[in-house]
């Protein structure tokens, strides 16, 4: 791999991440790393991008037959022979390969990073959380979230799974969304910290997600932000850190929020 950039791209980044440098090439990264705030913090960003994605993009497993993701995985350019593109097509390239090959292989992406991260802190790391949950929810189809409705039994058994970890009482009522239909609740991980995802399908606007972490960062009110095409309303209580994100318009996914934020309790 050509090192020629004296700003790494987010390609070589992900290849430092994985040990895919020679020695030399991973000493000038490291170097650049300690001189350039900016780098080290979009390090910081990329190692700490892990989580379970086979529990996320469990249905897709069991819409696409091998055979479909097979060909996923031959129509993305092998790194050697694709062209010059820019760092974000890289590297979503890199992560749909990645994605697909897992899902035909039946395993999950959990990058374990060792020895990285160690002497990097996030400026802010909610604003992080966030956006790792944005670049896989944006994969997210209405195709990926059909199926029937759980009933309330099994929609409180999955929200249960949820307590121990979270430290909190979900009550189907609770995380209930206006004219918008509840598909699943999971438990993924990010930078070893339990998140909580309960997906949504909107018959208007497709996926929806309510996103849920452990936060010591304190009470903040409610906040609007725009990533990936999709409106962010995100807020935090004395002990997690909240999250809607959805393509409904801005009005509507603070209103959603609002109505979350009054019945969920710690």
């Amino acid at each position: 791999m050509s090192m020629k950039h004296t700003i790494p791209t987010d390609e070589d980044l992900t290849a430092f991440i994985d040990g895919e440098l020679t020695a030399e090439e991973a000493a000038r990264i490291e170097a650049i790393v300690k001189e350039d705030e900016s780098v080290a913090e979009r390090l910081e960003f990329l190692a700490r991008a892990s989580l379970p994605f086979e529990q996320a993009f469990a249905p897709l497993l069991s819409e696409a037959p091998q055979e479909k993701l097979e060909a996923m995985l031959a129509a993305i350019p092998a790194h050697e022979n694709a062209k010059p593109a820019s760092a974000p097509a890289v590297v979503r390239r890199r992560f749909l390969g990645a994605l697909a090959a897992s899902l035909v292989a039946g395993i999950a992406i959990d990058r374990t990073v060792i020895g990285i991260g160690r002497g990097f802190s996030a400026k802010d790391e909610n604003s992080e959380w966030r956006a790792v949950v944005a670049d896989y929810i944006s994969l997210y189809t209405a195709e990926t979230l059909a199926g029937p409705v759980p009933g309330r039994q099994d929609q409180a058994a999955q929200l249960a799974s949820l307590d121990e970890k979270l430290g909190l009482s979900l009550s189907p009522e609770a995380v209930s969304l206006p004219g918008i239909d509840f598909k699943s609740a999971l438990l993924l991980q990010y930078d070893g910290k339990a998140l909580a995802q309960i997906a949504y399908l909107d018959p208007e606007t497709g996926p929806m997600a309510l996103c849920i972490v452990k936060s010591d960062a304190g009470p903040k009110a409610p906040d609007l932000e725009n990533r990936k095409g999709m409106n962010v309303v995100y807020w935090s209580n004395e002990t997690h850190a909240f999250m809607l994100i959805g393509y409904a318009a801005a009005d509507r996914m603070t209103a959603i929020a609002d109505g979350v934020r009054r019945r969920v309790a710690v």
